[in-house]
């Protein structure tokens, strides 16, 4: 069943992973970003493995458990158990969370918590306004990103134009996997797309993404055709997209498009490790677990830069 909001667009819900406020990095401004569950793709080095499936997700701190066994009773699944061999808690990974939260509650030492939380239009509407003098102030607003917003296009396309009529400003971040008429029906209601290039190869991205790129390629082009505006952004880890020849790759392929106006750039993203510990939370195996340092440094960021800057790029590194 739908309802209107109070802007006129269709009530939907969402399955959101979290609300990260006072951000200024993606995009201008002071911004909210809402991360939408869900994302087509499995990079490698993902920091936000919590948001890949559109599901809730249990989150498990070893480290803080104290096998109390609180939470068993209270699941009406039965996700949670205590190993009659060990005596210690454990928890059945193939049961799928209800996300009703209720072992979250009941653990004494916050060792659980659930990634998901339902949420509808206006509820992210309603947390997105409570900071519009800081959006009117900066000429922030709104940045939608995931996992992939794409997967939630629905929704999304509601909460932006929820957005637009309340006049806020609107940035999607996204890896551009999506049919074409998904991501124009988005556009519409977007002041900026911060878009990925994550390996301009076709079979290299692949390998490091689970997908191809010809689509994503093909939508880039037609969002900047059309007159979108777009930033390019850039994950680099070394010996996987950084090197010269990779780089000078995504520069002929950007090179047609660098003196549009609505082409806003290029952000350069070196690789970091924050997201490494949710991988051990959620019962996931880290993929580049034996790579021991995949942070281009400095130097290699700085050569990087000259190469766009050669060609008359904007281009910035933007550093965690």
């Amino acid at each position: 069943m739908s309802n209107n909001t109070k802007t006129g667009s269709i009530e939907r819900k969402a399955l959101i992973a979290n609300v990260q406020k006072y951000n200024m990095h993606d995009g201008p401004g002071v911004r909210t970003l809402v991360f939408f569950k869900g994302c087509p793709l499995r990079c490698k080095w993902c920091s936000n493995p919590e948001s890949l499936e559109k599901k809730y997700n249990v989150m498990y701190k070893r480290s803080a458990c104290i096998d109390c066994g609180a939470c068993v009773p209270v699941c009406p699944v039965g996700i949670h158990f205590i190993s009659k061999a060990t005596g210690i808690h454990e928890i059945n990974r193939e049961i799928e969370c209800i996300g009703c939260r209720k072992c979250e509650k009941a653990c004494p030492e916050s060792a659980l918590s659930i990634s998901g939380e339902l949420k509808t239009i206006s509820e992210l509407l309603e947390i997105i306004e409570e900071d519009r003098m800081f959006y009117d102030l900066s000429g922030g607003g709104v940045t939608v990103g995931g996992g992939d917003p794409m997967l939630q296009h629905d929704a999304v396309t509601n909460l932006l134009a929820a957005c637009k009529q309340n006049g806020i400003n609107t940035a999607v971040e996204t890896s551009g996997y999506a049919r074409t008429e998904v991501l124009l029906k988005i556009a519409e209601f977007t002041d900026l797309f911060l878009y990925d290039i994550k390996q301009i190869d076709t079979q290299k991205h692949n390998e490091l993404t689970g997908v191809r790129n010809d689509q994503i390629l093909k939508n880039l082009t037609e969002l900047i055709h059309r007159r979108y505006n777009v930033k390019i952004r850039m994950p680099l880890l070394k010996g996987l997209n950084d090197s010269p020849k990779e780089i000078q790759g995504v520069i002929d392929f950007l090179l047609p498009f660098r003196d549009c106006k609505n082409f806003k750039g290029i952000d350069l993203l070196p690789y970091h490790k924050l997201g490494v510990n949710k991988y051990n939370q959620l019962g996931m195996d880290y993929p580049l677990e034996e790579v021991p340092d995949s942070s281009p440094d400095s130097e290699a960021l700085k050569k990087i830069e000259a190469m766009f800057k050669e060609h008359n790029f904007q281009v910035q590194i933007l550093s965690h």
